[in-house]
């Protein structure tokens, strides 16, 4: 997650190592280890978003590796990158709610723990997300995408 936000893999090791610093310091006041995966999820954010206000740039780069790209087909490929693009120039509230829900599948209930804000916030940033999504992209295969993950939140 530290990746998508900083687009760099040097500097989401800093951010990965700065959050496991402050997850080990605040581990005490941690009430409830149930929440251990949700409350991780808001330091990495934290993480990032003091890291990108001190370094003030963010780089795009592709999120796949060379072996995804040699194992996939040219097509899907280029729209995935298209996609990754696109969800990068999201502004910073949509781009988080769309990560954490169809990234790494957290339900609306938990992104609502997560970011501290009501249910119906995160559902807005959601449909919000995707139709911006959709306005940058103009295609067929993101209007397929956008339905199929519209009946899924």
């Amino acid at each position: 997650m530290a990746y998508v936000y900083v687009q760099n893999e040097n500097d989401a090791v800093e951010v990965f190592q700065q959050t496991i610093i402050r997850a080990y310091e605040g581990l005490p006041q941690l009430k409830d280890p149930q929440y251990f995966s949700t409350w991780l999820t808001r330091i990495i954010i934290n993480c990032c978003k003091t890291y990108l206000a001190k370094k003030n740039s963010v780089q795009l780069v592709e999120p796949h590796t060379l072996e995804d790209l040699n194992s996939t087909s040219p097509t899907y490929i280029e729209e995935e990158l298209d996609l990754w693009h696109a969800l990068c120039k999201l502004e910073e509230k949509y781009k988080t709610v769309l990560l954490l829900r169809f990234y790494q599948d957290y339900s609306v209930k938990d992104i609502a723990v997560i970011l501290q804000c009501p249910e119906g916030t995160v559902k807005t940033h959601i449909r919000r997300g995707l139709q911006a999504l959709r306005q940058q992209l103009k295609g067929a295969y993101i209007d397929e995408w956008v339905q199929s993950v519209e009946r899924s939140y």
